[in-house]
């Protein structure tokens, strides 16, 4: 059994609005480089979709492949979306917090829970380990998710 110490939220970086599943972000991740990560499955341990359901990706058994160097002791929840629905100027789509009230509401709940199972278990975003917009909004503003 892993000791758990942290949450992780992330997001799937893909534009707002737009549907994606836990089988296309297994793809993205298993396929080999330079398709894909090359990594042996998703490696989220949940994805909510945009309609707030939960799906569930790696086993909570197993180590995520997430966060660099926090892996062995986490969990990673990812959520659909984080861009704009729009290119900038540069050709990207920015970062941009696009949580639907269904998804915020099923991230709180499932943090909830998770904290539940794990005490002690801080909650954080990925870029807190990360030089990345990741998850596109600041967990640490949102009392509901870090339990204050």
């Amino acid at each position: 059994m892993r000791k758990i110490d942290k949450i992780i939220i992330h997001c799937s970086a893909t534009p707002e609005g737009k549907d994606f599943t836990v089988q296309q972000i297994r793809q993205w991740h298993t396929l080999p480089k330079p398709k894909g990560n090359g990594w042996r499955d998703i490696g989220y341990h949940f994805v909510i979709y945009r309609d707030g359901s939960v799906h569930t990706g790696r086993p909570i058994e197993q180590i995520g492949a997430h966060t660099s160097g926090y892996n062995a002791n986490s969990i990673g929840i990812c959520y659909i979306g984080g861009c704009a629905a729009t290119k900038n100027d540069k050709g990207e789509y920015p970062p941009k917090d696009t949580r639907t009230p269904q998804q915020r509401e099923a991230l709180i709940a499932l943090v909830r829970k998770l904290r539940e199972q794990y005490p002690g278990a801080t909650v954080h975003g990925h870029n807190e380990f990360a030089n990345k917009a990741c998850p596109s909004f600041n967990v640490q503003k949102e009392p509901e998710l870090c339990g204050r």
